[in-house]
């Protein structure tokens, strides 16, 4: 009876270390999805980006406060960070008979938790680019606990965390950078993660003023 309850001991310690295991890597598992998510989001929508020219095109907007304004949605809410463009990412189906290109807007929002540390990405779209009438987008929030959202161009020179084609800006930036600061799991500061980054270069067409 001695051995067997030695026994029976040292097998509840290593199955207790093994269910310890397994919670603490299911957890890093469920964190870190909607990490890898928001980033592939990101990512397939800035390689989709269409330019300022066409029938289904837009402005591409960043960090200016007039993002969102065609869904009806203002760019001030988050001081004017975020993304806000048209890419050909949208899909077809029977219940969205939309056409493959989209306006996103990818912006901060206060979160309906008001116990929830930080703020939610949200990433707002609109497939019917040809409605008459105000959108109404669709809104998908994709990441929690954020504290910031930084978004910068480069315009092949140097990097700005501005653009807008409708005022000045003619074209795509070469490439885009997005920053995203999570906000400490247990409220140290001086234990604030690693920030987010992602840099997604752009295909441009050139467009110029000259007609043929």
């Amino acid at each position: 009876m001695a051995i067997c309850a030695i026994v029976l001991v040292a097998i509840n310690a290593v199955f207790i270390t093994a269910v310890r295991l397994r919670d603490h890597t299911s957890s890093r598992v469920a964190n870190a999805l909607p990490i890898e998510l928001t980033l592939d989001a990101l990512r397939r929508d800035l390689k989709g980006a269409v330019g300022p020219r066409g029938f289904l095109a837009g402005d591409f907007k960043c960090g200016v406060q007039t993002m969102g304004a065609s869904m009806g949605i203002s760019g001030q809410a988050a001081g004017g960070s975020g993304l806000d463009f048209f890419t050909a990412t949208g899909r077809l189906s029977d219940q969205t008979p939309w056409g493959d290109v989209e306006e996103v807007f990818y912006q901060l929002k206060t979160p309906a938790d008001r116990n929830q540390v930080g703020m939610d990405l949200v990433r707002y779209s609109n497939p019917n680019l040809l409605s008459t009438t105000l959108a109404s987008p669709e809104s998908q929030t994709l990441l929690s606990h954020v504290e910031a959202l930084d978004c910068d161009c480069y315009d092949g020179l140097e990097w700005r965390n501005f653009w807008d084609t409708s005022a000045g800006d003619t074209n795509l930036p070469t490439a885009v950078r997005v920053r995203i600061q999570l906000t400490s799991s247990d409220g140290d500061l001086a234990r604030k993660p690693l920030p987010l980054e992602l840099t997604v270069p752009l295909m441009m067409i050139t467009r110029t003023n000259l007609t043929r």
